[in-house]
């Protein structure tokens, strides 16, 4: 079992940065998918982040391209999501998911197991 924690979101006005944890215990992450997702009222979770692993990555959604990185540390088996030039478009709850085997990296259905999400917010 994997137990995922996320942390670090709150209010931000847009054009500003926060960057987002996930604490991880149970397992060892190296050997894991580690990816971020989102979902905003009234829409689907949606795929943000993956990060690198022995065979690739990390990839972002588009919208999200050149203004987020996505970061793992395996040794503090931590996940991070540092978040630049933020828009209220990215205003979401913000969840970490982990899994050892994936699919398709960018679907939900696709991870195992979840944290319980950090609230973003962006005002304009």
């Amino acid at each position: 079992q994997v137990q995922l924690v996320e942390s670090g979101g709150g209010l931000v006005q847009a054009g500003g940065s926060l960057r987002v944890s996930c604490a991880a215990s149970g397992r060892t992450l190296s050997s894991y998918f580690m990816a971020w997702f989102r979902q905003a009222p009234g829409k689907e979770r949606e795929f943000v982040a993956v990060a690198s692993w022995s065979g690739g990555g990390p990839y972002y959604a588009e919208s999200v391209k050149g203004r987020f990185t996505v970061s793992r540390d395996n040794v503090k088996n931590m996940v991070y999501l540092q978040m630049n030039s933020l828009r209220p478009e990215d205003t979401a709850v913000y969840y970490c998911a982990a899994s050892r085997v994936v699919a398709e990296i960018r679907s939900p259905a696709s991870y195992d197991y979840w944290g319980q999400g950090t609230q973003v917010t962006v005002s304009s």
